[in-house]
């Protein structure tokens, strides 16, 4: 059993990696700290993909803050790597700096390096405990571990909708559902996301700019892909996401694509995370497929009447079922509810 001490440190960890989310694909988000006589030397995360891992931002802080950790403990969210990519393997440097023991929590998703850490960090002499805090860690690294084991990326469903369920107003409306608090609390998950993804007609009829806007971009994080997908190529030449400064990361994919087979198309470009948002059909296919890893719909107080409905259309229907959420949790923004949650599929 973990120590409440142990866990505490992990806590730190955790929010050390929480400042790397959507910045370091298509490597995980983690944090790592340095404790040595019940005090914190050193900290620090991986802050984007070819850079150094946590493990030496936290060693180096430690060594600029003038601490030796020569003896000190090392808590890390992720099983240090064993060996050498485009940086020195970590286990290295943890024994070169004279760390005496290694706390993890998440085992590494890739099966080929998963405890392998432990071998070479015990062979050195230094003391490991795994799994502390683990089902934080791991939901932590959820897209990286998908993308590690099935080749497909991690998909967030994010959607707007009326209370009759709607995603468009009558005609002459204003086309926003919800309201602006709502629009800039979802501008937090295209920071998660290596991709927005929608279909021809979303693009068509709501000319979006599917880019990241507001105070609360993180340093560093680039605009994620734009990906249209569209089965005739009919698509508006004078579009934004054509014709603006990010036309470039804009990615059409033509042809009769099945959910899986956009998926795995985006995954070998090194995009472990999706974020889904319109519209009703190609929520539907996403939902028929069952390969939506995590839900965020925003519900406003309006009833429409008619118009899309969020879920639907004729390749889902033939499909239907409900799919249950479990982890959820709710908050209120602006007049709008948020809800979040994860899809139980049943085999």
């Amino acid at each position: 059993m973990p120590s409440s001490d142990d866990e505490h440190w992990m806590t730190l960890a955790l929010a050390q990696a929480a400042r790397g989310i959507g910045l370091t694909s298509p490597n995980p988000a983690v944090g790592a700290v340095i404790v040595k006589r019940g005090q914190v030397i050193g900290e620090g995360f991986h802050r984007k993909a070819g850079g150094p891992h946590a493990e030496i931002e936290a060693l180096r802080d430690a060594k600029k803050n003038g601490g030796d950790a020569r003896g000190a403990s090392a808590f890390v969210t992720l099983e240090p790597c064993s060996t050498h990519g485009r940086t020195p393997a970590c286990t290295e440097a943890l024994i070169k700096a004279g760390i005496t023991s290694v706390t993890y929590g998440s085992t590494d998703p890739n099966p080929k390096h998963a405890g392998a850490a432990d071998v070479v960090l015990r062979n050195a002499g230094i003391e490991v405990e795994s799994g502390v805090l683990s089902e934080a860690c791991d939901r932590l690294i959820r897209p990286f571990a998908k993308w590690m084991k099935t080749g497909l990326p991690y998909v967030i469903a994010k959607s707007g909708q009326s209370l009759d369920g709607r995603i468009t107003r009558p005609p002459g409306e204003p086309p926003w559902i919800t309201g602006e608090a709502a629009r800039a609390h979802a501008m937090q998950l295209r920071v998660r996301c290596d991709a927005i993804l929608i279909g021809a007609e979303t693009l068509r009829k709501d000319d979006p700019r599917l880019t990241l806007r507001g105070s609360g971009i993180p340093r560093g994080k680039q605009q994620p892909w734009r990906v249209i997908v569209t089965r005739s190529g009919n698509l508006p030449e004078k579009a934004i996401v054509f014709t603006d400064k990010f036309k470039g990361r804009t990615l059409v994919l033509r042809g009769d694509f099945t959910f899986r087979e956009i998926l795995r198309d985006l995954a070998k470009r090194k995009i472990t995370t999706v974020l889904l948002e319109g519209g009703g059909s190609l929520m539907g296919q996403a939902f028929a497929a069952r390969l939506v890893d995590e839900v965020c719909w925003y519900v406003a107080p309006r009833i429409c009447g008619g118009g899309v409905m969020s879920t639907g259309g004729a390749d889902f229907l033939p499909k239907a079922r409900s799919v249950k959420l479990t982890d959820i949790w709710q908050e209120p923004i602006g007049d709008d509810l948020c809800i979040q949650g994860y899809p139980v599929w049943k085999k």
